[in-house]
């Protein structure tokens, strides 16, 4: 009988540099092709056969819950474990943990990375290495703005490396990680621990069994406005309803004579006038874009009014800080 696999998504960060995308939203609910962030890491965790989830909570937790719910709606058990104040990745990890059932492996996701990759596989891996941990691993182009991972022969762990100018690797920790219950212990309890500078370190100097699962499908790290925009692009090539490349919402309501273009996301209730053109644009939810308005490039906050005539390139538009 195949033990229950798990998963904690770690989705307490502020978001800092989303601003102002994250000022009434936390990142890990911004929308991705019109789907929120931490969704579709759901929705990745249930493909590979995880039927349980704790979401490590801390900046606008409350928001959580009324969205994802108990989660029934997914088939799924869904937690919340809530930090008071952040405890860092680590204390996160720590904090859910208690939450869990069961006694299988845990997939940890980090929630500010997006990727394809083969969960599934990498549960297989850390089950047939027998691994404590096992971390998700990619190969980027240039890896001094990462944490640049050492490996083996065998593809076990030798070493971390912190952001430096010369990393010895372009493989990179790619912020997702498979770990056995047992390593949850060795993880300090209420205080600010970070997994990456000193849980790994220290299961590498006491022996544990650390393995890197390297998988170069998609992958993007969504931490800044251009990122999350491009990761729309990249989902809109599958997700398209209008056969040009975009995504609207059937309750939206488009003039006619508008032009919507450029991989661009029409949200819910949003309204677009008389030969407006959106180009490569994210407007929210009940946002009206009025006649003759162009927006390019640009995020339109949900509620948001576009002035007719008015042109918007490379901007926030509506996007109130609080």
């Amino acid at each position: 009988m195949t033990a229950q696999r798990s998963a904690i998504l770690l989705v307490g960060g502020m978001g800092t540099r989303l601003q102002p995308l994250t000022f009434s939203t936390p990142k890990p609910l911004l929308k991705v092709a019109g789907v929120p962030f931490t969704e579709r890491q759901i929705a990745r965790a249930i493909e590979a056969g995880v039927n349980e989830v704790v979401l490590a909570t801390s900046f606008k937790a409350e928001l959580f819950e009324p969205y994802f719910g108990d989660g029934s709606k997914w088939g799924i058990s869904i937690k919340y474990a809530v930090e008071t104040e952040p405890l860092g990745t680590g204390g996160a990890i720590r904090n859910a943990a208690s939450m869990l059932t069961g006694d299988g492996p845990v997939a940890i996701f980090n929630g500010d990375v997006l990727s394809e990759h083969d969960l599934t596989g990498q549960f297989k891996y850390h089950e047939a290495q027998n691994a404590d941990v096992t971390l998700y691993l990619t190969e980027v182009a240039d890896a001094r703005a990462f944490g640049a991972v050492e490996l083996d022969a065998e593809s076990r762990v030798l070493a971390f490396n912190e952001k430096m100018e010369n990393p010895p690797t372009n493989i990179i920790n790619a912020g997702c990680y498979t770990f056995s219950r047992s390593v949850f212990s060795a993880i300090p309890q209420e205080r600010v621990v970070s997994v990456e500078r000193e849980t790994f370190p220290s299961l590498l100097s006491n022996g544990a069994k650390v393995f890197g699962f390297v998988d170069r499908s998609y992958w993007l790290d969504i931490g800044t406005p251009a990122a999350l925009m491009a990761a729309t692009r990249h989902f809109l090539t599958a997700e398209s309803n209008d056969g040009r490349g975009n995504l609207i919402h059937p309750t939206a309501t488009i003039h006619p004579t508008s032009i919507i273009e450029g991989a661009s996301v029409i949200g819910a209730g949003a309204a677009v006038g008389a030969a407006a053109r959106i180009t490569g644009s994210i407007v929210g939810e009940g946002a009206i874009v009025g006649e003759r308005a162009t927006v390019v490039s640009s995020f339109v906050a949900d509620g948001a009014e576009i002035a007719a005539g008015s042109y918007a390139g490379e901007n926030f538009l509506g996007f109130l800080h609080t």
